[in-house]
Parts: structure tokens; C-alpha cells; sequence
């Protein structure tokens, strides 16, 4: 008999999971503060459940409160029972017995998952060993083993590697491959695809997919994203506020969910073709309009370390923005969009072609003649809790491009700070804030407050929403486009999320591996793609339909082969 089939003939009894009435609560300076309160789930074997909602409403508490997990100043009520273990009630010892052979857990980020000073190898066997007696041979053999069954390529020769030897994708494997060397039962995925490009995500997925057909072992997946819900769950279970507020099958959930939060929550999904900023537009029509970014077979390549040859990241592209014109590019990590972002606010030196900002040459600029121009560049980056000073109240971080450039006397400032932050949906009273104290998604808006402090002419705009949860996203982004239409700014949106793009986006361009594969009015490129990446892209996005997605990775499928 196969591993897989002992193990399926192991979980075809009763739930891996069952959760009864947990309630989970917080000690703080305030008070007492509620996080989950009367939660009940079971999960059987094979099984995905998904538990979805906004930031805060339980659902990691939830999902760390299945492997012990809480922080200390957590108390917790209920049952959890894994594989008919109460984990509430267990001590440290036989948490730790439990976790790994019974149920492990898939984390966000990989990058802090793993330890960045020893071999991915070394830390898979190093759990393999932590739950028996294992030679280190034999352990080695297993972690490889672990590799191969998630997709590694020459897992025999990169068990050796350390994490920062991978690409992105590839670590969240390597994560992957870890939480399955026990073969749990159960595997606890906290939002495993958040910040994963679209075909990245969908190999991760279908990963999911085969573990849960393969060796029948059960997911509770955490995520924000209703695409991949649509994609890999069987059901799911959504929270509110540390309140469980529907469940259903994922196919009647979609089709008719019951509460008025859960049809706010899928009505927030963004979708191909609806909505679209270019819906009608059948050319670019630029009459009398200002380029304000010119490229012209732009090369950017960063120079090699130790002898090694460089690295050509952008590669003879052209392009161009015109005044109040939204311009989207797509692409997977390491296509060059950020780099070529990056460039024309003169962050990124050009190394060949032409780009002209403002009518000003990049190519071989220098800081003194360029300083000036900076002022009419606004800069959304991608983690607003990273680009503030976690020092400075959010008051002075939106100041700060004020008082750089010398744009009145503190007084005036402070005025317009105020006017800044009402101007985004945030009360003038939270410029006494600090970062910390701010939602992610009130981080961002803070941080949009700040890009439009000099009134730009450009905003460059990286990836801004990619960590929001779908309804802070919707409501970003409807800022974001109610904000472009009143000021008039151009703007450069970057992002690998198809339909983000497609909303807010006059005119697209497409990039693999620093060339311009496709570009053209968004609706054109998004509806009638041209180029078979573009095509790939487009159908490796998970749309939130069961039955549509379905369709769409057998139409992935038919793309790869």
C-alpha cells in the first residue's frame, strides 16, 4: 500500500477539525476586547473550508487558535479538537507533539517564515527530527522528498539552498513543502497567495488542490481574496467582527448569500470588464495633450557583483503618459514594472534609450537640475506601514514633502495637512496619530494624502492595494479614481492584479521579463488580448464564480500545455 493510500484509508472517519463554541479574548490597557466570540466549525478529511472576512474579524485568531498559537495575553473558551485532541486544554509539550503530524500551518509571508541564515533543507528536517527518532540522512531524504512532491526543481541539489536563493513563489513551496514533511492532517493556509503574482497563485493553488485530492488531507484556508475562494474551497464560513455571520457551500454562497455583509463583500470584488475606466474608448486620443513621460527603447540593467555579468531588467521599451491619462502596466515579479516606475521619479538610474520626464532627459541626469521637477511627481508605495516613519505622528509624515520643498510656514501647513487627509476620508484629528495606530487600510489612504501634498502633475502608484482586504481595496480604489478625475493628474498604476488595473486604466502595457509584450486601450487588451502571456495572465486570474473559475483553469491548462 502507497503512503497516500494509508493515508487516505487514515481520514475517511469523522472531522479532522472540530471547533466548538471558541470565544477568544484579549487583555489591554483599555479592557478586555473581544476577538472571536462563539465560533463553531467542523472540517472533514479532504475538505476545504474557507474563512473569509475583513481585517479584525477573527478569522487568523481563529486559525491560530487550531494550533495553539495565541499570544499570551490571550484567553480562549471552547473546544478545538484536532484529530480528537483539545487544543485549548493541552500543555506546551503536547501542543508541540500535535503540531506537524497532526496539523500544520501555512503562513502569509514566507520571507519571515523562514530563517534566513540556514538551508531550506536544514530547516524542513530540523521538524521532521523535532517528532522522532530520525538519522540526518534520513531526514535530508524526507526534506527532499518534500521539494519534489511541492514542485521544487532539483530538490536533490537545492535542499541546499538558502531562502533567499528563491523567487517568491518558490518560497511560499518551500513553506509549503515544510508544513507537509509530517503529512498532517490538516493544514491551517493563512493567506498563502496574498502577495503572489496571478500565475504564481494559480500554481500555488492548484498545489492546494493536489495535496487535498492526493492525500486527502483537509485546508482551512484564511484569505481576503474571493477569486481564490471561487478557485479551491469546498465551503465557506464568513466572520464579522469576531461573529460568524454565514456558512454555506461555496457554489450557494456565490450564487445567493443570505446576509447584506456578505453581498457587500462580493459586490467589493473587482471584476474583468465592469466597471472598466476605457469601457467605450476605441484608440488613445491625445489632441493637444502634454506627453509627460516619454520612453523611447529604454534599458535599465544593474551592474554584477564579484565579476558576474549584469543584469538587464527593462530592455528597449517605449512608452508613453500623457497629461490626465491613467496608464496601467502588468506583469509578474521581476518584469521590470517597478524598476521602470522607479526611473521616472528618478529613483532607478537609465543606463540606455531615452527617457524624458517632463521633457526632461533621465538618461544620465543629475540630482541638482532634477530636484525641482520632483515636486510634480507624487510616489503610492506599496506598504505604507514601511514608508512612514513609525517615529512621526501621520501629521508629519504628510508634511514632510511640504516642508522639503518649503511649501509655507507651519501654520500653512498644518492647514493644509488637515485638508489633505479630509480630502482622502480621513478625520483632520488623526494627523496626531502614528502609523501604528491606523488600519492598513487608513495607512494608505494616509499615504495617498502625502503623494498628493505638492499637487502632482504624475502619481506613480506601486502595487497599492495588493495587501488590502476586498472592500478596504474597493473603497481605495474609488478614492483613488474620484481623486484622478477632480485633479487631473496622469498617473502610473502598477500592479499584477488584472481587474485593479482594468478599473482604473485608460491605456495598458503589458510586460515580461522587461519587455513590452502588448500595450493598447485597457478594455482591448483585457477583453481581446494579442499576445499568448497576455492571455496567460489573463486566465490564470481567479474570478469570484465557482463555475466560471472552473471553466477558466481548464482554460489555463489549455494556455500551458
Amino acid at each position: 500500500m502507497s503512503a497516500a493510500t494509508e493515508a487516505n484509508a487514515d481520514r475517511t472517519g469523522g472531522p479532522v477539525l472540530d471547533i466548538r463554541n471558541l470565544a477568544v479574548t484579549f487583555a489591554t490597557d483599555a479592557g478586555d476586547v473581544a476577538a472571536v466570540r462563539d465560533v463553531s466549525l467542523s472540517v472533514a478529511p479532504g475538505e476545504v473550508v474557507a474563512i473569509v472576512g475583513e481585517s479584525g474579524s477573527g478569522k487568523t485568531v481563529t486559525a491560530r487558535a487550531v494550533l495553539g498559537l495565541l499570544a499570551e495575553t490571550a484567553s480562549s473558551t471552547g473546544a478545538v479538537l484536532v484529530s480528537g485532541h483539545n487544543v485549548v486544554a493541552l500543555s506546551g509539550a503536547d501542543l508541540r507533539a500535535l503540531r506537524g503530524p497532526d496539523v500544520a500551518m501555512i503562513f502569509q509571508e514566507p520571507s519571515t517564515a523562514l530563517n534566513p541564515v540556514f538551508t531550506v533543507g536544514w530547516q524542513i528536517a530540523e521538524g521532521i527530527r523535532a517528532h522522532g527518532k530520525v538519522s540526518k540522512k534520513e531526514a535530508r531524504t524526507r526534506a527532499i522528498e518534500a521539494l519534489r512532491k511541492v514542485g521544487i526543481p532539483d530538490p536533490e541539489h537545492r535542499v541546499d539552498y538558502y531562502p533567499h536563493q528563491f523567487s517568491g513563489g518558490q518560497k511560499q513551496r518551500v513553506v509549503i513543502a515544510s508544513a507537509l514533511a509530517l503529512n498532517p492532517a490538516l493544514i491551517v493556509a493563512d493567506e498563502p497567495t496574498t502577495a503572489l503574482d496571478v500565475t504564481v497563485q494559480a500554481e500555488i493553488l492548484d498545489l492546494l488542490r493536489e495535496l487535498r485530492d492526493t492525500y486527502n488531507t483537509a485546508i482551512v484556508l484564511i484569505t481576503h481574496n474571493m477569486g481564490v475562494v471561487a478557485d479551491l474551497a469546498d465551503r465557506v464560513m464568513v466572520m464579522y467582527r469576531g461573529d460568524v455571520v454565514e456558512e454555506a457551500p461555496v457554489g450557494e454562497l456565490f450564487a445567493h448569500p443570505r446576509e447584506q455583509y456578505t453581498q457587500d463583500l462580493l459586490a467589493a470584488v473587482p471584476h474583468l470588464g465592469r466597471h472598466s475606466a476605457s469601457a467605450g474608448m476605441t484608440e488613445r486620443d491625445r489632441s493637444g495633450q502634454e506627453l509627460l513621460v516619454e520612453a523611447d527603447r529604454l534599458s535599465i540593467e544593474f551592474p554584477g557583483r564579484l565579476g558576474a555579468p549584469g543584469f538587464k531588467a527593462v530592455d528597449g521599451v517605449s512608452l508613453s503618459i500623457a497629461a490626465g491619462e491613467v496608464y496601467g502596466l502588468v506583469g509578474e515579479s521581476g518584469s521590470g514594472k517597478t524598476t521602470i516606475g522607479r526611473a521616472i521619479a528618478g529613483l532607478n538610474r537609465v543606463t540606455g534609450g531615452s527617457l524624458k520626464v517632463f521633457g526632461y532627459e533621465m538618461h544620465g541626469f543629475h540630482e541638482r537640475t532634477f530636484k525641482p521637477l520632483r515636486k510634480d511627481i507624487g510616489f503610492v508605495f506599496q506598504d505604507p506601514a514601511a514608508s512612514f516613519n513609525p517615529q512621526l505622528t501621520i501629521g508629519d509624515c504628510v508634511a514632510e514633502p511640504l516642508f522639503v520643498h518649503r511649501q509655507g510656514d507651519a501654520a500653512a501647513i498644518r492647514r493644509r495637512v488637515g485638508e489633505l487627509l479630509e480630502s482622502v476620508q480621513l478625520p483632520a484629528a488623526y494627523a496626531d496619530r502614528f502609523p501604528h495606530e491606523l488600519s492598513g487600510g487608513q495607512r494608505q489612504r494616509a499615504s495617498l494624502a502625502r503623494s498628493l501634498a505638492l499637487h502632482p502633475r504624475l502619481l506613480i502608484a506601486d502595487e497599492p492595494t495588493s495587501a488590502l482586504d476586498v472592500s478596504v481595496q474597493a473603497k481605495v480604489l474609488e478614492l483613488f479614481r474620484e481623486l484622478q478625475q477632480q485633479l487631473g493628474f496622469a498617473a502610473l498604476f502598477i500592479s499584477h492584479d488584472l481587474a485593479v488595473v482594468d478599473m482604473l486604466s485608460h491605456w495598458v502595457g503589458v510586460l515580461l521579463r522587461g519587455r513590452l509584450v502588448e500595450e493598447g486601450v485597457g478594455s482591448r487588451v483585457m477583453g481581446d488580448p494579442q499576445h499568448p502571456y497576455t492571455r496567460r495572465l489573463i486566465a490564470s486570474l481567479p474570478v469570484p464564480d465557482p463555475e466560471e473559475q472552473a471553466r477558466r483553469r481548464e482554460a489555463l491548462r489549455g494556455t500551458t500545455d
